[in-house]
């Protein structure tokens, strides 16, 4: 097919790739490097699946639903392999099912775990001599990270680096140990050259991903050893850096030392995800997450003393095996301390080869669901609530989109709120060039809602004015 690539030139490219991605910001990120190794091979993206002759999903099996709707998509696009078409199943799923998806889907050709995508070239070229069942699965004790010479970034201007892969906790209810492998860390070195590259760019905002971001441990010698708040800090001191995020990090792991580096480097973002899963001492026992109620709230009142106003967000599981009344309302209780700025919960599913599932899931569905309501009917009244401390601030915020119909920008503050505003000259609301994506706005607010704020953007920004936005094209960042 031809392919119009950079300066116009028109090449023919053979070899064209689908992929569609579930789950989280990991499995979003291995894309963009799964994509960028196929493109070094060779094979040029395409939109739609009828044109590609390789589809792969990259899929998650964190929960039932996300796994169920992997089969649903290979079992509606069977219809294409008598076009000659190969499919591949990537990730969680594929680490978690193995040589099974050959047999509920015989027309897949390439089944392969997250911890053995740095053998997706020789796999691609074992694919392309026409070898039909080929697992990428023995990887999970590998001490090697994924680490792409290309790595293919669909946004220009935020960006994501993975410092740690796997993970080492085994929560009782967590498949990501048995399908991303033990925790596995990359050098302060190799990340750092990672966001100087990422900065040649233009990229104004790196965000660190790992199952638990925080129990990074730096494998360099001792004589540069980092500490992940020292990480933090050295990619926030980077010239061009406007932000750094991170995500999602583990209570264990969570030190003071990362709240004083958020405090003393304004590059840092003013927020902490840190997923508590539930309230109950009782709970957290039985769901091995090896801390205590008290734990996480003296890391709460870390975070609350900060110079920063620091925005907490967390992940919570209700109808867990054996949680009571009494648990339930441990959570409840919790959530009104601690005043989260949003909250993601989850009825518990059991999930294969974890210890949940031996457990006794005596809690019905009808309860489970009722658990749920109460629990984001409360989180609701406390973001109405909590949000109106913004009413009246001036927030720098990141350009994201536009909504048209509305006549706003949609932008993202450093706490990782969405701010919807609108753009005035002279105090009269007038069409004009809006500013561009990527670019940072001050906006005062002046309303705010459940999950999101409205605000102005304040008298011209020159700094919107003058932003000239990068051309949107893959962006390849050369790691050595």
């Amino acid at each position: 097919m031809p392919c119009d690539l950079f300066g116009g030139y028109t090449v023919m490219v053979s070899k064209t790739f689908y992929i569609e991605t579930f789950g989280c910001q990991m499995n979003a990120h291995d894309s963009e490097k799964v994509i960028g190794t196929l493109e070094q091979q060779g094979y040029a993206r395409v939109e739609d699946e009828g044109e590609a002759g390789l589809i792969l999903y990259n899929t998650c099996s964190i929960r039932d639903k996300a796994e169920q709707k992997v089969f649903h998509r290979l079992n509606e696009y069977k219809r294409l392999q008598g076009e000659g078409k190969k499919f591949a199943v990537l990730g969680c799923v594929a680490q978690q099912e193995g040589e099974r998806i050959f047999e509920k889907a015989p027309y897949v050709s390439l089944v392969a775990g997250s911890a053995s995508y740095r053998n997706l070239p020789e796999m691609l070229r074992r694919l392309e001599a026409g070898e039909q069942r080929i697992t990428g699965l023995d990887d999970r004790q590998t001490d090697l990270t994924f680490e792409t010479e290309f790595t293919a970034r669909s946004n220009p201007h935020r960006g994501y680096i993975t410092i740690i892969e796997g993970c080492d906790k085994f929560c009782a209810y967590c498949v990501v140990p048995y399908t991303r492998g033990k925790e596995r860390s990359r050098t302060s070195a190799s990340v750092l050259v990672e966001a100087r590259k990422m900065v040649d760019l233009g990229y104004t905002e790196i965000q660190f991903l790992g199952q638990n971001v925080n129990s990074w441990r730096d494998p360099s010698d001792s004589s540069g050893r980092m500490s992940f708040a020292e990480l933090l800090v050295a990619v926030g001191e980077l010239p061009g850096i406007r932000r750094v995020r991170f995500t999602t990090s583990h209570p264990r792991d969570f030190t003071r030392d990362i709240v004083q580096a958020i405090d003393a480097t304004p590059t840092l973002c003013d927020h902490v995800h840190l997923p508590v899963q539930s309230g109950s001492n009782g709970v957290l026992k039985a769901m091995a997450r090896e801390y205590t109620r008290e734990w996480y709230l003296e890391r709460m009142s870390w975070i609350k003393a900060a110079k920063r106003d620091i925005s907490i967000t967390s992940d919570m599981i209700v109808g867990f095996p054996g949680e009571t009344d009494a648990d339930f309302e441990e959570t409840i209780t919790l959530v009104g301390e601690v005043k989260y700025d949003a909250v993601f919960a989850f009825k518990f599913s059991p999930r294969p080869n974890t210890p949940a599932v031996t457990m006794a899931d005596s809690i019905s569905d009808e309860v489970k669901t009722e658990r749920l309501r109460i629990l984001m009917d409360r989180q609701r009244e406390i973001q109405r609530e909590h949000y109106g401390r913004h009413l009246g601030q001036v927030q720098e915020c990141m350009v994201e989109s536009y909504n048209v119909s509305r006549n706003q920008v949609v932008g993202r503050s450093s706490q990782n709120k969405t701010v919807n505003f609108t753009t005035r000259q002279n105090g009269a609301q007038i069409a004009r060039a809006q500013p561009p994506v990527g670019s940072y706005v001050p906006v005062r607010i002046t309303q705010t809602l459940p999950n999101c704020l409205v605000g102005e953007a304040m008298a011209d920004s020159a700094e919107a004015s003058a932003f000239v936005p990068m051309p949107r094209v893959p962006q390849f960042v050369v790691l050595n």
